[in-house]
């Protein structure tokens, strides 16, 4: 109970009364960490990214969990359950897809083997994207999200897709992380989130990397393996002793 209670109440302050709650740092800390097990196709990136998305969910909510935030952002604390949510079904499938041991008994290392989602695929995510931002927007206000509410739905929505992207193995789930933190940073900045802010700055640049890291092992993996397997439902079987080394990313 101590260590709860000041997980609750710690604060960074800096002069001038301006301070950042322990809990977003950390709970961002913990997002780091997943997005760089992601970008290593690592199993372990699913468990520790649902530990940062509960510590957030409690910042977000800062009217309900009595801290001393600037805003509400609904968007924000509702995609920490949807994360969990999605975390969940992408560390079991990640663990039922992950390749066998190595001859010396060795794990593998990589738990997914990265592809691309098809062209009918990326329509069907734009889409999403762009009518559940406009069905969500309304709904957020009215809940009394921060303005612009449209901004925290289009953070909620691409935020959904881009981790169901990653629990699927699909390269272009970096690229919608892009565009997440493209409308995340001003958001923040402006809703008073400066350490969740900054740490989208750096999401930005690391999940283009994480994007092309990816494109890179789908493509040699491809050439190395011509003849695949592919178990319905599931990414193609491709290379199982494919380097460990490929987002955060996912992830954002």
């Amino acid at each position: 109970m101590d260590f709860l209670r000041w997980l609750f109440d710690a604060k960074l302050e800096f002069a001038g009364g301006g301070f950042l709650l322990w809990r977003e740092v950390m709970g961002n800390l913990f997002g780091l960490a997943s997005a760089l097990g992601g970008m290593r196709r690592k199993t372990w990136a699913w468990p520790v990214g649902i530990i940062g998305n509960a510590l957030l969910f409690t910042v977000f909510m800062g009217s309900v969990f009595g801290s001393p935030v600037y805003a509400n952002l609904l968007g924000q604390a509702g995609r920490q359950i949807v994360f969990i949510a999605v975390s969940v079904y992408g560390w079991q499938r990640w663990r039922a897809t992950r390749a066998p041991k190595n001859d010396d008994g060795s794990a593998p290392g990589a738990a997914v083997a990265p592809r691309w989602a098809g062209g009918r695929t990326r329509w069907s995510l734009a889409a999403a994207m762009v009518l559940g931002t406009a069905v969500l927007t309304p709904v957020f206000r009215a809940l009394g999200s921060y303005e612009p509410v449209w901004a925290d739905a289009w953070i909620f929505m691409g935020s959904l897709l881009a981790t169901y992207g990653m629990a699927k193995g699909w390269v272009e789930f970096w690229l919608i992380w892009v565009a997440v933190d493209i409308v995340g940073v001003p958001l923040l900045f402006s809703a008073g989130y400066y350490a969740s802010a900054f740490m989208y700055i750096f999401y930005g640049a690391f999940t283009l990397a994480g994007f092309f890291v990816w494109w890179r092992v789908g493509r040699r993996a491809g050439h190395a393996a011509p003849s695949t397997t592919t178990v319905p439902g599931r990414p193609t079987a491709v290379g199982a002793g494919m380097s460990a080394m490929g987002r955060n990313e996912a992830g954002k």
